[in-house]
């Protein structure tokens, strides 16, 4: 298993399903690192703390967080399971920006960016970091919110520890198409 497989299977496990290996996640979403490596290497998977770390340190969307005595992680956010990320309400700026395919448009245009089946709507800071979600859904669209908009009409926004803006919905009328670029 490499790192960028190793990363999925952790987000599998941290953020949706963490009863395949047995993992009990507190209400913040934290789990004992000892206990998944031992159940990781029970289930055939060469995993150390060593490698863990490396995962943590290297994944370039920063999904997942150690404690700083490195016996506990969790996943930063993208959670479909309910778990409390203490996070608090803050003002965005002015505009954010979401990834998306251009066959989810027509969808999106109706009904608004909605979580799906996590707790949040994701948004980023920047365009490149909208375009490195949204690219691998297929053909790229970038959308722009007018976050201080929506939060000046009481929408609510946190921003995760990796950086990434949430919000539980986005209206049509808040967010407007910017870029489209071919896969």
């Amino acid at each position: 298993m490499n790192d960028k497989q190793l990363s999925k299977y952790l987000a599998l496990l941290l953020r949706h399903e963490p009863q395949q290996l047995g993992l009990e996640l507190d209400s913040a979403g934290w789990t004992s690192v000892p206990v998944l490596i031992q159940r990781m290497q029970q289930n055939g998977l060469p995993v150390d703390l060593d490698r863990i770390r490396q995962v943590v340190q290297t994944n370039n969307k920063q999904r997942f967080q150690l404690s700083p005595d490195e016996q506990r992680i969790k996943a930063n956010q993208g959670h479909s399971i309910s778990v409390d990320l203490g996070l608090p309400a803050l003002e965005p700026p002015t505009v954010l920006f979401h990834g998306t395919a251009t066959r989810f448009l027509e969808a999106i245009r109706k009904e608004g960016l909605i979580k799906g089946k996590r707790h949040h709507v994701h948004l980023s800071a920047d365009k490149k970091t909208a375009a490195l979600v949204g690219q691998r859904h297929g053909t790229l669209v970038i959308l722009e919110v007018a976050a201080n908009r929506m939060y000046q009409d009481k929408y609510t926004f946190y921003r995760s520890d990796n950086g990434v803006w949430l919000t539980d919905y986005v209206p049509p009328q808040y967010f407007k198409q910017v870029d489209i670029h071919e896969a």
